[in-house]
């Protein structure tokens, strides 16, 4: 399903997104209010004090120290429109991925509500990124209603993926979904993986129905990122499983409307919001540490993630993965150690590159110059049977940290309890992909 902002819009159904030949199956963002779940549209007359998370984060001491400076993130997407107070001066040159009119322009809303999320400098009483020091790359790809509309590329997220993977972006955003596999695709992601690159996907917003893993955040070698709400709990729509790597703040985080950008709607950012999120907390602690590769980064982002007090050491959630973002607690406290820049937290196997400085460099069997990743253990499509009961995820209680206001740390909800069984695995499996 879709993975992420979801507003109220003239459109019914589904955003989809084109996966290469596949065609039509994919979805950006929790575009549809109806989805998620959401509010009416409302004009904000102060969108940032419905930025919540921010102080809960505690975003303004984290500032003091960082704010994402020296970091590129590639946003795939609808586009970003650099011209919005917020983002002026935020975006640099980017790629359109469509083939179509060679532009960046944002033909949609959802892709420049999450460059604020990561970016925005508030001008304009727009939105406040997390990481304003950061810069966005757009990289802009077509969906559904878009390639009705025009001749793209089929092949336009597969070029975007490789693209950024040959560009200066650390980071790639990924906030799209669909269930279906794509060869190209994961042929694109092991590339920007042996690039050095740290992707970051949404595990997308049915978790609530149907709840079939998602890619590309079900590839072994991305970062499925799960939506918490203000309590700390896993949202009722985001999607659970042995692909959830961590989560970011989701819920009730407003966005643009739609492609007019005349204003801000209320609603749920969904997985979309919490990928932007958890992209912005990488560019904020490899800004601290700029000689980290991205393996140490995300070491570090699991290893200070937010959890209760009874959260089983090294366990990890079907729901939560290794639990919420807290960039303040890494920068900060100093909670996480960065560790070996040359093996993946994700698969503790190995990489080709790691960011290290033979990133890039192909690996023997590589017939196209692309990396290839060691596999998640368990990627032979073996199920988790997990080591933790339902209670773990349900029942964790309040973390005591710097980062626990609003409940921000918390484990899992207990709405999803009867579904927890083997929620957690102190070895990670993903299904085969």
């Amino acid at each position: 399903m879709t993975a992420g902002i979801s507003q109220v819009r003239k459109r019914s159904g589904s955003y989809g997104f084109r996966r290469g030949p596949l065609s039509a199956v994919a979805m950006i963002g929790a575009s549809v209010m109806t989805i998620v779940g959401a509010a009416p549209a409302a004009v904000a007359e102060d969108t940032q004090s419905k930025q919540w998370y921010l102080d809960a984060m505690r975003a303004e001491e984290i500032w003091k120290s960082t704010t994402g400076e020296g970091i590129k993130i590639a946003l795939i997407d609808s586009g970003v429109n650099a011209s919005i107070p917020s983002l002026k001066g935020q975006v640099l040159k980017g790629f359109d991925g469509t083939e179509t009119d060679g532009t960046t322009d944002d033909y949609d809303g959802h892709g420049t509500t999450l460059a604020e999320l990561i970016v925005g400098t508030g001008a304009g009483s727009g939105l406040k990124g997390l990481a304003p020091g950061a810069k966005i790359i757009p990289m802009r790809i077509a969906n559904k209603e878009f390639e009705e509309q025009h001749k793209s590329n089929s092949l336009d997220n597969v070029n975007a993926i490789r693209a950024a993977a040959d560009g200066d972006a650390r980071i790639i955003n990924l906030s799209i979904s669909t269930e279906f596999l794509s060869y190209q695709e994961k042929e694109a992601v092991k590339y920007a993986h042996g690039k050095g690159k740290l992707l970051f996907a949404g595990v997308g917003n049915t978790g609530h129905k149907d709840n079939k893993p998602g890619y590309p955040a079900n590839y072994p070698e991305v970062v499925g990122v799960a939506a918490s709400d203000s309590e700390g709990q896993v949202a009722t729509y985001s999607q659970h499983g042995d692909f959830v790597d961590i989560a970011a703040p989701g819920n009730n985080i407003p966005g643009w409307c739609d492609e007019t950008f005349t204003k801000y709607c209320d609603g749920d950012g969904g997985t979309s919001a919490a990928t932007a999120l958890a992209s912005a907390s990488a560019a904020l602690i490899w800004s601290a540490n700029p000689d980290w590769t991205a393996n140490q980064v995300l070491r570090v982002m699991f290893e200070s993630a937010g959890r209760g007090d009874d959260w089983k050491p090294g366990t990890v959630s079907n729901y939560l993965g290794h639990g919420i973002v807290r960039p303040n607690a890494a920068i900060n406290r100093g909670i996480g150690k960065p560790g070996d820049p040359d093996v993946s937290p994700l698969t503790n196997e190995r990489t080709t590159a790691g960011g290290s400085s033979d990133a890039g460099a192909p690996s023997k069997g590589s017939s196209d110059g692309s990396a290839s990743s060691p596999p998640k253990p368990g990627a032979d499509g073996t199920k988790d049977t997990g080591t933790g009961t339902d209670a773990d995820t349900a029942n964790a209680s309040k973390d005591t940290g710097d980062d626990s206001q609003l409940g921000l740390i918390l484990g899992g909800a207990a709405l999803v309890a009867v579904l927890a069984g083997g929620a957690f695995a102190v070895v990670r499996r993903r299904r085969s992909a």
